[in-house]
């Protein structure tokens, strides 16, 4: 126990935060990918420099755990401007506009790498999960909100913009099976995709299917609870997500032409789901077929700080 305990403090680990609006983790990973030391903590609500605060302190925590320093990434809500280094986009909105990568590692003292939290799902599965073996890979997220990443040979792109991969706020194809209702996005858009396959969409679309229910009578797992035991209005909502899902997918299809879809979040968990898009996937493909494999996650909850952590590629840190 004494030698292993030695032996992990003098290898420098890849340790990596998930930033996320209700809690906050943390995890050290060796070079073959293996957990050594986890930490989880509520996340503060509205204050940014509690924030940065409390992620220095949990690096801390599991370093001092490890018995050693090493490589930080953080994966967060929204991204960084490539011109002023500042958060946009996040949905914790006490981050936006602020210095985060910069104050973090000021705090620690090194240098820090951050992400798009979606980018950091698609990295974790294209390094050692669903993904792996593949060159390009799309990571989806299917939750709260709708995101995704790009990674091509176990490296993120990112792009000038710092967006590759927002399919999301991408406008749903209205070649999507059935009509499309309107939706405004937060983000002030019209008919953004996340507006139709988020969880909060699926549910606000059976309410208005199902009109003997409160809008917020069911929400997205208990929806997809009941197409799978058998109830006809359930599975009439979970079928059109299905095809709006593989619409918007075919789009990222003609764009990307990626080796393998993995898919991510919540509604990932859909009893079918993988199948019945693969299924409606060729209608919207620009070929005589669609060789591209739609899976599920290998990694879960864990696959976005796992893909923090390897922000550092091997041979980086």
């Amino acid at each position: 126990m004494i030698t292993a305990m030695h032996n992990a403090a003098q290898r420098r680990m890849r340790i990596g935060v998930d930033l996320g609006g209700t809690k906050i983790e943390a995890v050290a990973l060796d070079d073959k990918g293996h957990a050594v030391a986890r930490r989880r903590i509520d996340a503060p609500r509205g204050s940014y420099a509690a924030t940065v605060q409390a992620v220095s302190a949990l690096v801390v925590a599991v370093e001092a755990e490890i018995g050693g320093t090493g490589s930080v990434g953080i994966g967060m809500p929204g991204a960084i401007s490539r011109g002023t280094g500042l958060v946009k986009n996040a949905n914790s909105t006490w981050l936006n506009g602020q210095p985060f990568g910069r104050d973090v590692s000021a705090a620690l003292g090194r240098e820090v790498r951050v992400a798009n939290d979606a980018d950091c799902f698609a990295l974790s599965e294209a390094t050692d999960g669903a993904g792996a073996g593949h060159d390009l890979v799309f990571g989806v997220i299917l939750g709260t909100g709708v995101g995704g990443g790009i990674v091509r040979a176990r490296r993120l792109l990112a792009g000038p913009n710092g967006i590759a991969g927002e399919w999301g706020h991408n406008e749903m194809p209205a070649r999507a099976v059935g009509p499309l209702p309107e939706t405004l996005c937060f983000c002030g858009r019209r008919r953004c995709i996340e507006t139709y396959l988020s969880g909060p969409a699926l549910a606000a679309d059976h309410a208005g299917v199902a009109a003997d229910l409160e809008p917020s009578g069911r929400d997205a797992r208990a929806i997809a609870a009941l197409a799978e035991s058998g109830d006809a209005a359930a599975q009439a909502t979970v079928g059109r997500y299905f095809d709006r899902l593989a619409a918007a997918l075919g789009g990222v299809i003609n764009l990307l032409d990626p080796d393998v879809i993995v898919l991510g979040g919540g509604l990932s968990n859909i009893a079918g789901i993988c199948r019945e898009v693969t299924l409606r996937l060729p209608q919207h493909v620009f070929s005589d077929g669609c060789e591209t494999s739609v899976v599920r996650h290998h990694h879960g909850d864990s696959s976005g700080v796992r893909g923090a952590a390897w922000l550092w590629p091997i041979g980086q840190r």
